[in-house]
């Protein structure tokens, strides 16, 4: 043998080529992935848990876009914060967040046109009483009638004195053309007409009226029936009341006080507020409306 031949005998190199457990590694390995795939391609996504992760997505980086559930979301920039570029649609908060203040404008916008209205309608009833009183100015000056205006009303005062005997719900014969007078200013003017009685706090007690709510009312229906005789004023717009002494002007402590509170009122009713407004103020006040952390209230 030659030296050259035992050197190479003697030298500890590997062999040539991979070891022999390299074969049954590599097949193990083909093989596993081989089972995963197979296991992948049986798997099923399930859409709803799939579009709950893009909405927990969309609550966290403002997302603007609506993405299908078959499709792939595809970032492109997190500070332009939408998925794949397109017209960017708002995010529900954002739509919560426009139709509160869309709402309140609308709330508001009614408010201020329901102001302008009471407004107007104000001075059109202030107006009116003053032809009240330029109508009755005698009756006034005698002390038979009162008349004066209470927020979206006028209000007739007819005193007892020479209009009605005591205990008695008859109008007085001479009591009539003052009525007629009544009638005609109330014919030139709309809105219901409350027709109501008032007694002092001395009970009564007759064949004809049992109590004050009786002569009361009694006297409210004299008025009425009168105000009718010549049918032209609606019978609908009639509105009857009896108060009997629950509502005094002042306290029954005289003679004087007590005449005062006998008495019977033609209240005529305004309406402040026209009716679809009334009605979208309703609406509104069911709910409080919110705009950027201030709850505003609409009161009609």
């Amino acid at each position: 043998m030659s030296e050259e031949a035992e050197e190479e005998h003697d030298c500890d190199c590997p062999p040539e080529g991979l070891p022999a457990y390299m074969g049954t590694f590599a097949d193990l390995m083909s093989l596993l992935m081989c089972f995963f795939v197979l296991l992948l391609s049986f798997a099923e996504m399930d859409a709803l848990k799939y579009k709950m992760v893009v909405k927990s997505l969309d609550n966290a980086f403002g997302v603007q876009r609506e993405v299908a559930a078959n499709e792939i979301p595809k970032g492109t920039s997190i500070i332009a914060q939408e998925f794949s570029p397109g017209e960017p649609r708002p995010t529900p908060l954002k739509e919560v967040r426009q139709d509160t203040i869309d709402e309140t404008r609308d709330a508001l916008k009614i408010k201020v046109d329901a102001e302008d209205v009471a407004k107007a309608q104000a001075k059109e009833i202030a107006e009116e009483a003053e032809k009240f009183k330029e109508a009755l100015e005698g009756e006034i000056a005698e002390g038979l009638i009162d008349v004066e205006t209470e927020l979206n009303r006028i209000v007739i005062r007819i005193r007892e004195k020479g209009s009605f005997q005591s205990g008695n719900a008859r109008l007085n014969r001479e009591f009539l053309p003052i009525i007629g007078k009544i009638h005609d200013v109330l014919v030139k003017t709309d809105g219901k007409i409350a027709v109501a009685g008032h007694t002092d706090d001395i009970p009564i007690s007759t064949p004809r009226y049992r109590s004050n709510w009786e002569l009361s009312t009694s006297r409210a229906t004299s008025v009425v029936h009168e105000l009718l005789r010549n049918s032209e004023i609606l019978p609908e717009r009639f509105v009857l009341e009896g108060y009997a002494d629950t509502q005094p002007l002042v306290p029954n402590d005289t003679r004087e006080d007590r005449a005062r509170n006998r008495r019977v009122e033609i209240v005529v009713l305004k309406s402040i507020v026209t009716e679809e407004m009334s009605e979208s103020l309703k609406q509104l006040n069911k709910d409080e409306d919110t705009v950027d952390g201030q709850v505003l209230p609409i009161k009609q």
